[in-house]
């Protein structure tokens, strides 16, 4: 998904705010990654679970 598509999911709107308590910490933690990690800053640049993001996201479905 791309970083848009993340932040309208999530119903928010600020791009910095997102960043910071979002997209930098799930990428920390190894929930999620990018698709393009040698080029961050590429227009094309998507997002998706890791393995570990998809296990948390099952144990919270239940």
């Amino acid at each position: 998904m791309s970083r848009i598509d993340i932040m309208t999911a999530l119903g928010l709107k600020d791009e910095k705010h997102f960043r910071e308590k979002y997209q930098q910490i799930g990428i920390a933690t190894g929930v999620i990654e990018m698709t393009v990690p040698d080029k961050p800053e590429s227009s094309k640049q998507k997002y998706r679970l890791t393995n570990a993001g998809k296990k948390l996201l099952k144990g919270r479905k239940h």
